[in-house]
């Protein structure tokens, strides 16, 4: 038998263009989107200006478009959209910048009318704007646009963000705005802040909604959008000009006290040389969480202490995190801390409080991610009975880790999948049930002795007593 040929490009062009071509129309009929590509890549033959042609038709096109596009269909349009993306950044913004501009805007002005008739469950589609966003910086920076019409442009677009297709827009647009750019953009923006609440009259106002305190105008939450774009991008371009009194402005009082606003402010002016008042603002946070801990908030604290000096203060911080939450990553940075030898023994009695600790999913969780293997086996073979089998995110995994070194610790594990699943019925769940059975099927040969645990074959007919009736089950099990 002949080899495989590889399937790559070179080897390909043996069959010579004339083929190709006839192979390239045969694969494209009834394919409008390769139909599409191949149409594109014949405009750039001709010049830059026939691509932008021909993109500035395909994004009309896509613009009037109203049918519903659901799950089957959202990868055809997903498809559509990456190639326009495509053509615009690779051969005409190389080409003509300010043309891949003004098309890059008008590919993102698309996204407000594609979300209202389109099921993005999966989040693909709200990706590709993503992507265009990220993109339009680079090109915008290509470009060389005056710094005022791009902020212009950025202002419009920021306040129809209906769908966070623009959140990442000033950042990305920061290095062509630049200074002036920004200012203007600011000024824009405090002037949306400024502007009197708009009031219709009530017999045209229109009801979109209703709430415990009564009916949801359209016209309410047209101005709270508007205000909430304003105060996002605010805080970005405080963010972008390094102004950490601008970004505090954009919160009251009470929301300040917030400990993840609290935060934020805080890291904002420790960035700033100012530490003192990061501690003011941190220490005036209200905490409504009693015993855990709002990580956001306890890191800044942790930062805030250690540029302050209070090294001491920071390490009890980082050990209280631990104790509290099993937070792995506090507890590193706490062992990183210790002098050579302390940091052994200090280990040992984190340890040790995992294993007391009263959750204990949360438990094994940290003991199998440390790794603390041995510790982990110890603790589902003490504390099995408080495992509860719906956790299968967690429970999974540990099985899987502890099945090569203990086998009776992730038997264990594995049956606590099992007993919940047959427990309650979690039909969806049989068949990875049947296959946890089999897994504990091949561990038994590795366990010389159970001990005071029910041997395999007594606890599997243990199952068929107790669930004779799970046919499903115990078919995909046989």
């Amino acid at each position: 038998m002949a080899g495989r040929k590889s399937l790559t490009a070179k080897s390909l062009e043996v069959l010579g263009a004339e083929r190709l071509a006839a192979l390239l129309m045969e694969i494209s009929e009834g394919d409008a989107v390769i139909k599409r590509r191949l149409r594109l890549e014949l405009a750039g033959q001709e010049s830059p200006r026939e691509v932008a042609h021909a993109i500035r038709k395909r994004l009309a096109a896509i613009g009037r478009s109203r049918g519903f596009v659901d799950w089957q269909n959202r990868r055809a349009l997903v498809d559509d959209l990456e190639m326009q993306h495509r053509a615009i950044v690779d051969p005409l913004a190389k080409a003509d910048p300010a043309e891949a501009l003004d098309l890059c805007w008008r590919f993102l002005a698309l996204a407000n009318g594609i979300f209202e008739r389109c099921d993005d469950s999966s989040g693909t589609v709200i990706g590709v704007f993503h992507n265009a966003v990220a993109s339009l910086g680079r090109i915008a920076e290509a470009a060389r646009p005056d710094p005022r019409d791009l902020a212009d442009r950025a202002f419009e677009a920021l306040l129809q963000n209906g769908y966070g297709q623009y959140d990442a827009l000033i950042p990305v647009l920061t290095p062509a705005l630049a200074a002036d750019g920004l200012d203007h953009l600011k000024t824009r923006m405090l002037g949306v802040q400024r502007e009197p609440v708009r009031k219709v009259p009530d017999a045209e106002r229109r009801t979109i909604g209703w709430s415990s305190s009564g009916p949801i105008y359209a016209d309410e939450m047209e101005n709270s959008a508007r205000r909430s774009a304003a105060r996002l991008a605010l805080t970005q371009i405080a963010d972008a000009q390094g102004d950490a009194d601008a970004f505090i402005a954009q919160y009251d009082e009470a929301t300040r006290k917030v400990p993840k606003i609290a935060a934020e402010i805080a890291t904002r002016l420790l960035a700033g040389g100012r530490a003192d008042d990061a501690w003011c603002v941190l220490e005036a946070a209200e905490h409504r969480r009693v015993g855990w801990p709002e990580f956001a908030w306890e890191d800044a604290r942790i930062a805030v202490m250690d540029t302050l000096g209070k090294g001491d203060d920071a390490q009890a911080a980082r050990w209280s995190c631990f104790e509290r939450a099993l937070s792995a990553s506090h507890l590193r940075a706490y062992l990183k801390l210790l002098p050579d030898f302390e940091d052994v023994e200090a280990e040992q009695r984190a340890l040790d409080h995992a294993a007391r600790h009263p959750g204990v999913l949360d438990a094994l969780a940290f003991l199998i991610s440390w790794p603390a293997l041995d510790r982990a086996a110890a603790l589902v073979v003490e504390r099995g009975q408080e495992l509860n089998g719906d956790h299968y995110e967690i429970l999974s995994p540990a099985a899987n880790a502890l099945a090569g070194r203990y086998p009776l610790a992730a038997t264990l594990v594995l049956r606590s999948m099992i007993d919940f699943t047959l427990g309650h019925a979690r039909a969806s769940r049989y068949r990875h049930a049947a296959r946890h059975l089999a897994d504990c099927a091949g561990l038994a040969v590795a366990i010389p002795d159970f001990g005071v645990t029910e041997p395999h074959d007594a606890y599997v007919a243990r199952l068929r007593a107790a669930h004779p009736r799970k046919t499903a089950f115990w078919d995909l099990v046989s």
